[in-house]
């Protein structure tokens, strides 16, 4: 259902298995360089072990293979800098009851401010509207996170979306701690007349 691979001008995407585990955990542990400003804004605390990580992906290859959500390792090309290094990962939650598809996106911090957030949600929209044909896809980010809102915004501005609204106690993070996000959608139509101007 979903591509194992995804290549865009800068970016590689490359489906999350166990293959990734060792890189994964390096750059999602509690000793990854700049972990807590990265996970700051995020609904996940960084790894304790090994096995957390392995845990996580695990539950990522079963939503996988159910069809319900498409998880992919970040790279970047050859002709970037830190070109094939993990970048961090994205991925496509789908709730096909509703036809919604949501976004989500975290980036180690030698990968921030290159533009590379748009880049990969214009990917995962052709997937979303062109391959899955969904009717909307959405994308949040908390209140408190200026730089996702700015790359939202740009991205979701550029194909027709609109902001829809700050939403109260809306996530639960790990530790129990309840958050509000600022909300984003895209609909399939939007998207289509945005393609031909």
């Amino acid at each position: 259902m979903f591509p194992e691979t995804i290549e865009t001008d800068r970016l590689v995407l490359d489906r999350l298995t166990t293959e990734h585990l060792f890189e994964c955990y390096e750059h999602a542990s509690v000793d990854a360089p700049h972990i807590e400003e990265i996970t700051r804004h995020l609904n996940w605390s960084p790894h304790r072990s090994l096995n957390e990580t392995r845990t996580f992906i695990e539950r990522q290859q079963n939503a996988w293979a159910e069809g319900e959500e498409a998880t992919y390792v970040v790279y970047p090309q050859k002709t970037e800098a830190n070109a094939g290094e993990f970048g961090g990962t994205t991925g496509l939650g789908i709730d096909w009851k509703r036809r919604v598809g949501t976004f989500g996106l975290w980036l180690r911090k030698p990968l921030w401010g290159r533009g590379y957030s748009g880049e990969r949600a214009n990917a995962l929209m052709e997937l979303a509207f062109e391959r899955l044909d969904l009717d909307l896809v959405t994308v949040s980010h908390h209140p408190d996170n200026d730089s996702s809102e700015r790359a939202i915004r740009k991205y979701v501005e550029a194909h027709g979306g609109r902001r829809e609204g700050h939403l109260r106690n809306h996530i639960a993070y790990q530790d129990g701690t309840v958050v509000d996000v600022v909300r984003y959608s895209i609909a399939q139509s939007e998207y289509r007349e945005h393609q031909t101007q």
